[in-house]
């Protein structure tokens, strides 16, 4: 099941990555996984995937940006 705090994330992300038009396939190859499907199942309602802190550190060093940038300003 997925949190308030994973959905914030996630649409945190995809909003980055369609501002900058970068595919899904793209990501997942960026944040190291074989499947090129990964955040494609992040961003599915269908699937329970979500990111980690791990995760969130790599999309930061790809993004050039601060791993605070994925996260709110207030607790969820």
């Amino acid at each position: 099941m997925r949190t308030p705090i994973d959905m914030y994330v996630i649409e945190k992300v995809k909003e980055m990555r369609t501002e900058r038009n970068i595919s899904q396939e793209d990501l997942s190859i960026a944040l190291g996984f074989k499947s090129n499907g990964f955040v494609g199942q992040v961003e599915s309602p269908n699937y329970y995937k979500h990111y980690n802190i791990r995760h969130i550190n790599k999309l930061a060093n790809f993004f050039g940006c601060s791993p605070r940038d994925f996260l709110p300003n207030h607790p969820i």
